[in-house]
């Protein structure tokens, strides 16, 4: 079949790393709940992840819509909305589609040494490499959103910074979210995906995720048919800057003429902005982004620490470069260096540093509580928690995160079914509530605390 030239987007390439075991992209993307989080927006039936990224650092001005899928040996990374990037765009870019997806010497050499360990309990789903942010404070900012709260109050969290960050685009933090942003093509991108549609009584959908007995009805919102594309996902914008740029032969790295469908997509990507930059959060009232977002206390944190990025007090070029190694002394000074920083207590401290590629630190919460009582069996305690998870994951030294992790995911995973065949709609339904053994632990939990770090 003829390839058809693209006129509105730009098409890349990435090789794929070359280890142990064949890179999968919904493995690499569906590893952890960070892909969940806005913006990042995963399709189940045709496999491709779809965010804005931006073209220069920190410039939020310059965001476009990137959707990543996979080829036999490589990624392709469509950019959408413009047909031309510079070499320093393009550099740009994959850079923060490899950040995101750990395409790095050492985070290579940890997903082969910690496949070649005797786990005692394999996951297949999980491939020991983690998914992150395209920014180092996209990672901090939403490790700080996972402390004291449920995960769907997490969700929403994220997802109203995206918002924000569409309306201090468009001029105003107070406005309504504008017209969206350019239309996106993808023909010749992805294979077509099949039409799927949910059936249910009264023609509303419905899905049911077992649960050993258990089964969680979720009315969906959502259909997926051949008008459903995107193609059609995104509207003209003032989100968006194009530069002068040079030309990009897309033809080349075009497949077909099929189109990459994505429910709800549209519609998302019509009131949904970028993650916010430092810049965006520094000058924002403390009290208006609590409110705007329902951030409570951790505003306070967030806008602290963009200001120290803004100001210069805090170089996060230098802490990624401090953790290239991974090793216990540059852990150290890392750890040493985020306990500066207010609102960074040991749980989001340890979850930042896993992000950065260390994993011999769990985080330890009210989550690995009730995953050591239902699965091992342990009556842990915040006295407790740290020896029993030592007694039980220690023999997994450099990597005991990444055994907890293989364990707690495909725990998940037998409850509410494959994470990357989920719609985001049930995204809200992974809670402890619903984790809980059928007929034991009724008792009314203890809402955590308003304030302090964690």
């Amino acid at each position: 079949m003829e390839k058809q030239q693209n006129h509105h987007c730009s098409d890349m390439e990435l090789p794929l790393p070359q280890g142990t075991e064949a890179f999968q992209l919904e493995k690499a993307v569906c590893s952890n709940g960070l892909f969940m989080m806005a913006p990042n927006q995963w399709d189940p039936l045709s496999k491709t992840l779809t965010r804005p990224l931006r073209l220069h650092h920190h410039d939020a001005l310059s965001s476009l819509i990137v959707s990543i899928s996979q080829r036999p040996s490589s990624l392709a990374v469509r950019v959408h909305a413009t047909h031309s990037l510079s070499p320093q765009q393009q550099r740009a870019l994959t850079g923060q589609v490899s950040r995101m997806l750990r395409f790095s010497e050492a985070e290579e050499k940890a997903v082969r040494e910690f496949r070649s360990m005797p786990i005692d309990h394999q996951n297949r789903s999980f491939a020991g490499r983690l998914f992150r942010s395209p920014t180092l404070f996209e990672d901090m900012v939403k490790c700080i959103l996972l402390c004291n709260c449920q995960w769907p109050r997490t969700l929403s969290m994220a997802q109203a910074l995206c918002e924000l960050q569409l309306e201090l685009q468009n001029g105003s933090p107070c406005a309504a979210a504008g017209s969206g942003n350019p239309e996106v093509e993808t023909d010749g991108f992805v294979p077509r995906t099949p039409a799927v549609k949910e059936t249910g009584r009264k023609g509303v959908g419905s899905s049911c995720v077992s649960t050993k007995g258990v089964f969680l009805k979720k009315k969906l919102e959502w259909e997926v048919d051949g008008n459903l594309q995107m193609d059609h996902l995104l509207e003209s914008s003032s989100n968006v800057t194009l530069l002068p740029t040079d030309n990009v032969n897309s033809e080349e790295l075009s497949s077909d003429n099929s189109c990459l469908q994505f429910p709800d997509g549209k519609e998302y990507f019509n009131h949904t902005g970028n993650f916010p930059s430092p810049g965006e959060l520094a000058n924002l009232d403390e009290s208006f982004l609590a409110k705007r977002c329902r951030l409570g206390y951790r505003a306070g944190y967030i806008i602290e620490l963009a200001r120290a990025i803004v100001e210069g007090k805090i170089q996060l070029g230098q802490l990624e470069e401090l953790s290239k190694d991974a090793s216990l002394s540059s852990y150290k000074q890392l750890e040493d260096q985020l306990k500066q920083i207010k609102g960074f207590g040991p749980f989001t401290r340890a979850n930042v540093l896993m992000c950065l590629g260390y994993y011999h630190v769990i985080p330890t919460d009210s989550e690995t509580v009730r995953h050591l009582k239902q699965v091992h069996s342990r009556n842990s305690t915040s006295r407790t928690i740290e020896r029993d998870v030592e007694e039980i994951y220690g023999k997994y030294e450099p990597y005991q995160f990444l055994a907890y992790w293989s364990e707690i995911w495909d725990f998940y995973e037998r409850r509410f079914g494959k994470m990357n065949e989920m719609h985001s709609s049930a995204y809200k339904l992974i809670t402890a509530s619903n984790m809980r053994s059928i007929g034991k632990d009724k008792r009314k939990r203890k809402r955590p605390s308003q304030k302090g770090e964690c």
